[in-house]
């Protein structure tokens, strides 16, 4: 085996715990996915010369690459405080690493994600990394640019936040149930000015690689041609719970193939993330609901 496959073998050991890092620095599976692809990229490019720890390099790694999109969030104000909805993990998963099991299972809920959105992108990542990975303060200083005192008090400014917000659920669950079902209406029926009425001027429409194949562009924007895209389509779509979420599945026979993911904000649909690849729709948790 060469070292390129021996890399690629030991990123592909540390992906599920990449993941779930990355996840709940961002609170979105796409900029999760696209977070740990850059820390192969840099793995794949510097190689493991002189890398000790493997799995703590490349958590460092993707921490960086965290904070770094956190910051540009900021800094763009691509959306007002509280209005990202981000998208629950609830999720079950397959893997034999019990310890793989362990950091994918113990689902953090939409409550708890919605207020580490509020914090800033250092307090963020250094909760997320000590309080619910164990690595210690000396590890997280490099990562935030502090000392290991000042990255002590990031995290316990961001408890203090975490632990005095009240958890409630999410109150515009029905409401976003009703938005989707709109779309999933006025896309069967044709009804173009009913998708628009639905969509957010600039929503996103983003498929990946599996559904690109089977014809589905890899990226619309923009209302109108989102709204073309889905007009007098979806018949075969159902509602469904997407890791508790409002969406829509494909399944026939009872099984999921493809999964149609909604971020909803201020009451219409922002970004639609079709997913048909066979593994992560695997790692979803989808109940098709009666509709």
């Amino acid at each position: 085996m060469g070292e390129q496959d021996w890399l690629a073998q030991r990123f592909e050991d540390n992906r599920t715990h990449l993941t779930a890092v990355a996840y709940r620095m961002l609170g979105s599976f796409s900029e999760a996915d696209d977070a740990v692809q850059e820390s192969w990229l840099r793995l794949s490019r510097s190689g493991a010369s002189g890398v000790e720890n493997l799995g703590g390099w490349l958590t460092t790694v993707v921490a960086r690459v965290c904070l770094d999109m956190l910051r540009s969030r900021k800094a763009r104000r691509e959306e007002p405080l509280g209005t990202h909805q981000p998208e629950p993990v609830t999720g079950h998963l397959d893997g034999t690493d019990p310890e793989q099991q362990v950091v994918m299972a113990d689902s953090i809920g939409s409550a708890l994600l919605v207020v580490l959105q509020t914090l800033a992108p250092a307090e963020r990542v250094a909760f997320v990394l000590h309080d619910m990975f164990g690595l210690p303060f000396e590890e997280i200083a490099p990562i935030v640019d502090r000392s290991p005192t000042a990255a002590r008090q990031l995290a316990s400014r961001a408890r203090r936040r975490v632990q005095g917000a009240p958890t409630v659920a999410d109150p515009d669950r029905i409401r976003k149930r009703e938005i989707v079902d709109a779309f999933l209406a006025a896309s069967r029926g044709g009804k173009f000015d009913a998708l628009l009425a639905v969509l957010d001027p600039s929503v996103v429409l983003r498929a990946d690689g599996a559904a690109v194949t089977a014809g589905t562009p890899s990226e619309v924007r923009g209302a109108r041609a989102v709204a073309a895209t889905f007009s007098g389509r979806a018949r075969a779509a159902q509602p469904a719970l997407v890791n508790g979420a409002p969406g829509l599945v494909w399944a026939p026979g009872g099984r999921a193939r493809v999964v149609f993911a909604f971020t909803i904000a201020n009451g219409r649909i922002v970004e639609i993330d079709l997913i048909a690849d066979r593994e992560r729709v695997r790692r979803l948790d989808v109940s098709i609901l009666d509709g």
